[in-house]
């Protein structure tokens, strides 16, 4: 029985009128639920019929607003809506964030923990207070986060004598205790990585996407050879990627950041970037950044040279070591949301979903007995312990005063991957209704056999989280757009699109792309609600296409010869 049926059903047969605020839950305790009687009485009130009672809520309070109208507004509600995130009062910017979200946020974590162990990485935790004297140690690394730095100037009524820093970043605060750590080659590799929570202080914030303050991973290590230190850039960045592609359902595009976006102070950085289709910004993913040996120079990170030494030849110079860290946060949360939620409210992919399957009870009436109720009740809760069994994580809704077209939608805004209908039809054929939430598909499974029945519900869930991954994978590679000719630069973006150009690889010319193509922006006449920002260096894939025969830059005022396609676009 679908939505529509239940509502006509629950109309016809308890013969009374629908509630004016249909979407409200009534206020204090819902009513117990009595047989169709109602012959009980507390109070001189008569508690209503179980036919009546669900019938006041056929509506559940899902979004008011689509994607297409209005991005953002569509965005606040489905967090707070799907019970996602909660607000908090701290400058209206700062939320709690929810159970659903957590236990995504574990699985990243469960994944990826066990992926780093097997290199030798271990755990730990370092203070959330950095001083200004480590801070400011190395300029540059200063420079990119300076207007992103919180700092702590009191404790209690007393002004602090130095101002304290609050962690945004942790190498500052860790390689200071490299340093001591690290005594002899032998010390090496030394492999550290925490999972903490870092605050950055910006405006136009968007909650998990762009953050103050969010939950991360960083992993901090320091080599011997360069060649090591290299290998492992590349090995973390595929370990990113997999945990969006094959957890999140998220396709990315793995590369390396031009000069002026790399991470301040490194070597070189490596990324993952994904793209969001509804207003066609891309977003950084995750990064792995070789910091070569800039930092081991900053804070005295060395070891004495450990290769042989010639006949006659006097001590060597110690050696710096090679660096590298990498991060990946719960941003990587906010843009799974982005790209699979549509206008009826989340959408879980079934790996990181805390609730894979919802089964609800369905057709029951005024005409069913109590008898028949309470045999769909328990054997609704039959199927729901044989899923849990087989490693199916499962909710099942058996409340009374709640019906099916409410659960339905409660379902739908909370992103559960799988909705298992049962009902005395359905018992009758011996099947479960089976609704997919990405799709809307329907199907039927039968029950006789709890084993081969728990088999092709797990099948089901594998399905949707292949098919999630691909339609995404599909959008994305529709919005990558191929051309070397500057006047299509700013039409492509501002039909939603992320753009791949021949360029000469120089950092400056990157950061004149973005600018130019703002200025170009302004001077248009663009749709309002476009972003107006420029086309922004995002990374230079690591896929690349063969660039034609003397190739330039596709920038006009540059004009050197290309060197790749790099991938630009606008950006969170």
């Amino acid at each position: 029985m679908d939505q529509v049926e239940a509502q006509q059903d629950l109309a016809v047969r308890a013969k009374v009128s629908k509630p004016e605020r249909q979407d409200k839950k009534p206020k204090g305790k819902p009513a117990a639920a009595t047989d169709t009687k109602g012959t009980a009485d507390t109070k001189g009130i008569s508690p209503l019929p179980f036919v009546v009672l669900i019938s006041l809520h056929l509506h559940y309070p899902g979004l008011t607003v689509s994607r297409s109208e209005d991005l953002a507004q569509w965005y606040s509600e489905l967090l707070t809506k799907a019970g996602i995130v909660s607000y908090y009062d701290v400058q209206d910017i700062c939320y709690i964030l929810e159970p659903p979200l957590i236990f995504a946020w574990e699985e990243i974590r469960t994944f990826f923990d066990a992926k780093i162990k097997t290199i030798g990485v271990r755990n730990c935790y370092y203070p959330l207070f950095i001083t200004r004297e480590n801070l400011e140690r190395e300029a540059s690394h200063v420079e990119g986060f300076a207007a992103e730095v919180a700092w702590v100037t009191h404790g209690g009524k007393s002004k602090l004598e130095k101002p304290i820093s609050i962690r945004a970043t942790s190498e500052t605060a860790m390689y200071k205790d490299f340093s001591d750590k690290i005594k002899s080659h032998r010390d090496l590799p030394l492999k550290r990585n925490q999972w903490n929570n870092v605050r950055w202080e910006f405006s136009h914030c968007t909650p998990l996407l762009r953050s103050r303050e969010f939950l991360w991973q960083e992993g901090h290590t320091c080599h011997l050879e360069k060649s090591d230190a290299d290998a492992e850039v590349l090995q973390i960045l595929d370990w990113y990627a997999a945990v969006y592609e094959e957890l999140l359902a998220v396709p990315v595009v793995k590369g390396r950041k031009t000069e002026n976006e790399q991470f301040p102070g490194a070597l070189y950085t490596t990324t993952i970037e994904s793209f969001i289709e509804a207003n066609g910004r891309a977003i950084q993913a995750g990064t792995s950044h070789a910091l070569g040996q800039n930092f081991s120079r900053m804070y005295d990170i060395t070891v004495e040279d450990p290769s042989p030494k010639a006949d006659g030849e006097g001590p060597k110079p110690p050696l710096h070591v090679w660096q590298n860290s990498w991060g990946l946060s719960t941003r990587s949360l906010g843009t799974m949301l982005m790209i699979h939620a549509d206008d009826k409210g989340a959408i879980f992919p079934p790996r990181v979903a805390e609730f894979q399957v919802a089964i609800v009870p369905v057709g029951l009436t005024a005409r069913t007995s109590e008898a028949d109720k309470q045999k769909i009740l328990e054997e609704t809760k039959n199927i729901g312990r044989t899923l849990s069994e087989a490693g199916i994580r499962v909710q099942c809704d058996t409340r009374e005063h709640y019906s099916p077209g409410w659960k339905f939608n409660e379902y739908e805004l909370r992103g559960f991957p799988i909705r298992i209908e049962f009902g005395p039809k359905d018992a009758a054929k011996g099947v479960i209704t089976t609704v997919r939430r990405d799709t809307g598909e329907k199907g039927t499974i039968q029950i006789s056999d709890g084993k081969a029945m728990a088999s092709e519900v797990q099948a089901l869930l594998d399905k949707i989280q292949s098919e999630m991954l691909e339609r995404a994978r599909k959008m994305y590679q529709d919005h990558i757009k191929y051309t070397s000719n500057w006047d299509d630069v700013v039409p492509l973006l501002n039909a939603k699109n992320v753009i791949r150009m021949p360029h000469c690889g120089d950092g400056e010319c990157a950061e004149l792309v973005k600018k130019e193509t703002a200025e170009i922006c302004k001077t248009e006449n663009m749709d309002p609600r476009a972003p107006s920002m420029g086309a922004k260096a995002l990374c230079v894939p690591f896929d690349q296409i063969e660039l034609q025969e003397n190739a330039r830059c596709t920038r006009p005022a540059c004009g050197k010869p290309a060197v790749n396609y790099t991938q630009f676009g606008r950006s969170y």
